[in-house]
């Protein structure tokens, strides 16, 4: 049954309907928390997940739930991304006054949303429930997880965590609930009684959030499109490259999914990328990997954050050792050419263009076939490049010389708000551009009071100037 088509039973819905009630009581008990408060669960919260031995034990027990990703990408998500997550918004002030707009004399106050309901993929089950329930939670919160199938025992273990770290502090528990039996039905149901959705997963997922009748934040496809231009290092891209495209085997949806090189620099760039793990696949080999990748015209669930070694060994491609990475040259986009879209593995198409307005078209063709409004990075030291690219393609990211896909949602060589909610703005069908964080989970009270000397409308020869002339 489609996401946007699920019913629940009468019996899923007061199930989900007593998980609702629980998280209500839970959220009324902190709706009056201060700053200081707040702040010391949501530190709590994330100490009960990130201690070494407790991040090792998640980082294996996830890879064996779901089959998805390596060890390696799962310990640094759970270890260090909650950490620099909470180190972002540890310092915000969340509760109270949030700003005074003196010229406007207009003051903005915090007030809890209520009941979270949250959305999260199997693709980054380990850190993504804690990430959204740290946000929820600054914002006086209370949230409820609903994750995908696959990693339902996963996201048990790490809610549970965060319980009990929660009953350490003197809160309620049932700040953080998980949904341990997850259907679409069930979370179909969720969406429709909590007071906001926070919806990270499938297309389908995000659609039936959108159409829920309850207020939704959605995340789009990803399909990051990276171009390399003739000012860049090419061995910082390369290596950036495939860092991005081998974390956590690509299941984010923020990995490499197409590069873009300069005629220029083209061979030299294939060089240092083979240097670096990538395989470049003759057009026998990417048939073949094209016979695996998708099914039915959809990307095929067998092959999705795999190692290239499993991709070969499906694909009858003799890879040699050390290569971590396929390469497919490609030069056409849309349906009939498959590799221009997202693949959510360690494969990516590579194109080759004359120069930055080249580079615009084909990151542009490439989007409105899939990914548009999510991401695209760019390799340069040009300031011109850098903008002209910026502005002409239709994105809410451009990461600018760093690894894409730990980039996009914030880290620690960037200003980018940590998160693992990326809206796409219009262009992804998506309300927000925002990384979005507790800010989003809030509302907000404005207090108008009159302003000292009330504003006056000038004469209409200064307001319209000009234009009065185009009307006589």
């Amino acid at each position: 049954m489609a996401a946007e088509t699920a019913v629940a039973t009468t019996e899923e819905a007061k199930f989900v309907a007593s998980l609702v009630e629980r998280s209500r009581k839970a959220q009324a008990q902190i709706a009056n928390y201060t700053q200081e408060q707040v702040d010391e669960l949501i530190t709590a919260m994330v100490w009960s997940v990130a201690r070494q031995d407790v991040a090792e034990k998640i980082a294996q027990f996830t890879v064996e739930e779901t089959q998805l990703g390596n060890y390696d990408g799962k310990f640094l998500k759970i270890f260090k991304k909650t950490r620099a997550a909470l180190f972002d918004i540890i310092n915000d002030k969340s509760v109270g006054i949030l700003e005074e707009d003196k010229e406007r004399n207009i003051v903005k106050i915090a007030k809890p949303v209520g009941v979270i309901g949250a959305l999260t993929p199997c693709t980054n089950p380990e850190a993504t429930p804690v990430i959204k329930a740290i946000s929820a939670v600054k914002g006086r919160n209370s949230i409820i997880v609903a994750p995908h199938p696959r990693s339902k025992l996963t996201n048990k273990m790490i809610c549970d965590l965060m319980r009990e770290a929660l009953k350490a502090c003197g809160a309620p528990e049932d700040l953080v609930i998980s949904m341990d039996s997850p259907s679409m039905e069930g979370t179909a149901e969720l969406m429709k009684q909590c007071d906001r959705i926070l919806a990270t997963g499938g297309a389908p997922m995000v659609k039936s959030a959108y159409s829920s009748g309850t207020p939704a934040l959605g995340v789009g496809a990803g399909n990051a499109v990276i171009t390399v231009d003739d000012t860049a290092d090419l061995d910082e891209a390369a290596e950036k490259i495939r860092i991005s495209k081998t974390l956590d085997l690509a299941a984010s949806c923020s990995s490499d999914n197409a590069v873009i090189a300069f005629e220029s620099n083209v061979e030299a760039l294939l060089e240092k990328l083979q240097a670096q793990g990538g395989y470049i696949c003759n057009a026998e080999e990417k048939a073949k990997l094209q016979s695996i990748i998708w099914e039915d015209g959809h990307i095929a669930a067998r092959i999705v954050a795999q190692p290239a070694t499993v991709l070969a060994d499906m694909s009858g491609i003799d890879l040699p050792e050390g290569k971590t990475f396929f390469i497919v040259p490609e030069t056409g986009t849309g349906p009939e050419h498959p590799f221009s879209g997202e693949k959510m593995s360690v494969v990516m198409a590579f194109y080759t263009v004359k120069d930055i307005d080249g580079a615009i078209a084909m990151t542009n063709a490439i989007q409105a076939y899939q990914g548009q409004g999510h991401s695209c990075g760019i390799y340069s030291y040009s300031d011109d490049n850098i903008m002209k690219f910026a502005n002409a393609t239709k994105t809410s990211r451009v990461m600018v010389n760093q690894p894409q896909a730990p980039s996009n949602s914030g880290n620690l060589w960037n200003g980018m708000r940590q998160t693992f909610s990326l809206g796409c703005g219009s262009w992804g069908g998506n309300s927000t551009n925002n990384n979005i964080t507790w800010r989003d989970l809030i509302n907000e009270t404005w207090v108008s009071k009159p302003l000292a000397v009330t504003k006056e409308i000038p004469s209409d020869d200064v307001l319209f100037g000009k234009v009065m002339d185009k009307f006589k």
